[in-house]
């Protein structure tokens, strides 16, 4: 979070690239406050560079006193004892009558506020969410272990149109693929959990699994159940649509499927079983909360007429004007009942009714208790990743009442479950302690990484070669965009290369423009290249944050944007160079503490070359990435990873065009430097070592 300045020629004047602080252990202490704590936090200047090092909160402008010095630098500290509210910060150190200010920008000139550093008492993440590493899975693209649950052929209709089951586990998705179903479900997770291991996965993450007519079920049908078709169908029966039928009040087997108590509670039973098998290896299970809305086959609107003619359940907003859920809905002007389809839809898709918590204390109550339900016994789901979360509400005014009750609710019942949101843009209005814990990292990872090592955006919509290559821009985008995170959320935030909204990034390093619709599948396995997806990953395995991997990415999958990117595994086809690569980068990431909650310094931006360092107390790690390029001989400052001349460093792992090694290359610290030689298209993970072997 941190980024170079440039050096003074004159050795009188400060030296910018001395000055180093970060909100990691090593110069915040501790990390994670608590509320009326003390905490020391400190600033690493040159050796003997400065008369003056001090902390400036607000109009404040507080001494640091000189604790430590070694070699190349002396460092300072002062003790600050926290209140209630946030504290902000950043350090000015000055030299005769000269003065330099730092902050997460960097060493600057003259300090912008939203740059601060800012700690907030009390706001602590999971401590198992740090640097972890997380595997997404679409569940019905993963791996089918039971043939006996699957979507069959027109068991009911979604958008107009019977749905489909998909025979031939290798055909890529149709355009319109909401309504194909390939089989994968949670026994087939079951069957991988050996593979996952092996692969060095921590976390799964599993896009949504209750009860939904889509196979991606971001409109959920039932908060409560875990759809049948993903776990056990134990009473089945009822005839699927006839041809031309649409009808899904006569779609008695899908209706037996999913309404029928004794399937749910089975299906409850069954996930409960799994979660207990996921966390006997010591593994953890994130759920997808899609809360901002729901879908029109929901239970409290059921707009297909699904539940109707069951007693036991209540009678939906669609169905009748004084159903219990009518406030669950915003109903429009110009709809009448029974059959009253005018009511507010996320975006207009009246398939997605959007949900009326301002006006429903007993929708908020109900969520409120499904929140607490899956984090709970018998489940103890390990957190929630929560779906377009910005958007929940109809203000943000009250988008933060709700999620400030969510965390409220979810604490209480696990306070060791994370709180994880898709977002895009600034998100720290949501991160200060009261509401999510982290989001997924598009702006400060995803989008600069593939700019950087592809010169295409993150749906291969957009091709701008001026950016592949761009260490400027990499690192302007890095700066602006993490500085809107605290440590502790930075730390755990969701660090993908591709995922179930966007272009596969094995596709994106093929430097095209396209769509399934338009160029057709094929053309996103055209001209991929190897060492970029590994250079990739390489960044991924040693950038701050929890690197998460896209079911298949590490096996070769290929893909455009939503839908192809949700091509099944490739199981029996995988790249196993590719796939032995991910392995040894994920090991090298759990190795070392350094990776998963060191500091992160900004160490080279060259033409096409980007190189980067983590260190804690403990080890110096660097990551040098060249996209595209030229042969080069790169000269790497580890001073500033404070190593000293006459130590150590090893290269753990490398990539190039030929593929990638483990060969360990031994350099020796020279004038504070240590040079590596880079090929074009390459990249090159070095550690520090006790000596030369």
């Amino acid at each position: 979070m941190e980024q170079r300045g440039e050096m003074g020629k004159n050795t009188e004047r400060i030296d910018r690239l001395a000055i180093f602080s970060s909100g990691t252990e090593n110069f915040v202490s501790p990390m994670e406050p608590d509320v009326n704590e003390d905490v020391m936090i400190r600033c690493r200047v040159g050796k003997n560079n400065a008369d003056f090092v001090y902390l400036v909160t607000g109009a404040e402008k507080i001494p640091m006193d000189k604790q430590t010095s070694d070699g190349r630098f002396d460092y300072y500290g002062v003790k600050i004892h926290l209140g209630t509210e946030c504290f902000s910060y950043y350090f000015l150190i000055q030299k005769g009558n000269q003065k330099v200010y730092f902050n997460r920008q960097g060493d600057v000139d003259e300090p912008l506020p939203h740059y601060a550093y800012c700690i907030f008492p009390g706001y602590k993440t999971p401590d198992w969410a740090k640097g972890a590493v997380i595997y997404q899975i679409y569940v019905d693209r993963f791996y089918n272990g039971n043939k006996r649950n699957n979507v069959v052929d027109s068991e009911y209709s979604y958008i107009g149109e019977h749905v489909k089951e998909v025979k031939d586990w290798n055909k890529y998705p149709a355009t319109m693929g909401v309504r194909e179903f390939y089989g994968g479900d949670l026994q087939g997770v079951l069957d991988k959990l050996d593979y996952l291991q092996e692969l060095g996965v921590e976390v799964i993450y599993l896009n949504p699994i209750f009860v939904s007519p889509s196979n991606h079920k971001y409109d959920t049908q039932d908060y409560d159940y875990i759809d049948p078709h993903f776990t056990v169908i134990k009473n089945d029966g009822g005839e699927v649509l006839a041809e031309g039928d649409n009808d899904n009040a006569h779609a008695t087997k899908y209706i037996k499927r999913v309404v029928n108590r004794e399937n749910l509670e089975a299906s409850n039973g069954f996930f409960a079983d799994f979660m207990e098998k996921v966390h006997a290896r010591g593994m953890k299970v994130i759920l997808d909360g899609v809360f901002n809305h729901c879908g029109s086959f929901n239970k409290w609107m059921d707009r297909e007429r699904i539940y109707e003619k069951d007693s036991s359940y209540s009678p939906g907003a669609y169905v009748a004007e004084d159903s219990p859920y009518h406030t669950f809905f915003k109903f429009l002007d110009g709809g009448e009942w029974p059959y009253n389809g005018h009511y507010n839809g996320w975006w207009g898709h009246d398939t997605l009714p959007k949900l009326n918590y301002e006006e429903s204390e007993k929708l908020m109550a109900y969520i409120m208790r499904i929140a607490k339900k899956w984090v709970s016994p018998p489940y103890n789901v390990d957190g929630w990743r929560l779906d377009v979360a910005a958007d929940l509400g109809f203000s943000q005014e009250f988008n933060h009442k709700f999620w400030r009750e969510f965390r409220k609710n979810v604490k209480e019942a696990n306070q060791d479950a994370i709180i994880l949101a898709e977002h895009y843009g600034d998100p720290g209005p949501w991160l200060s302690g009261g509401e999510w814990d982290t989001i997924m990292n598009y702006d400060a990872f995803m989008e600069p990484v593939s700019w950087f090592l592809t010169g295409v955006d993150k749906h291969s919509d957009v091709s701008r070669p001026d950016l592949r290559g761009n260490s400027g821009m990499f690192f302007a985008r890095m700066v602006e965009y993490s500085a809107k995170f605290t440590m502790q959320s930075w730390l755990a935030a969701m660090n993908e290369l591709s995922n179930h909204d966007h272009s596969r990034f094995y596709t994106r390093t093929n430097g095209r423009v396209g769509r399934t619709a338009s160029a057709g599948p094929e053309m996103a396995n055209v001209g991929v290249k190897k060492e970029t997806m590994m250079a990739a990953v390489m960044m991924q395995m040693t950038w701050s944050g929890a690197p998460t991997l896209y079911y298949g990415d590490e096996a070769g999958v290929c893909g455009w944007t939503d839908p192809d990117s949700r091509r099944t595994y490739s199981w029996g086809r995988e790249d196993l160079e590719l796939l032995r690569f991910h392995k040894e980068a994920i090991r090298i990431h759990k190795d070392y503490e350094a990776l998963k909650t060191g500091c992160l310094i900004y160490l080279i931006c060259e033409e096409n070359v980007v190189g980067f360092g983590r260190f804690d107390d403990h080890d110096k790690v660097f990551t040098l990435v060249q996209a595209g390029g030229r042969q080069r001989e790169v000269v790497v400052p580890v001073w500033r990873l404070e190593m000293e001349d006459g130590q150590f460093m090893a290269s753990m792992l490398y990539c190039d065009h030929s593929g990638y090694s483990l060969s360990a290359h031994v350099y020796e610290v020279e004038n504070g430097c240590v040079t590596i030689n880079m090929p074009p298209d390459s990249a090159i993970i070095v550690k520090s070592v006790e000596r030369s072997y």
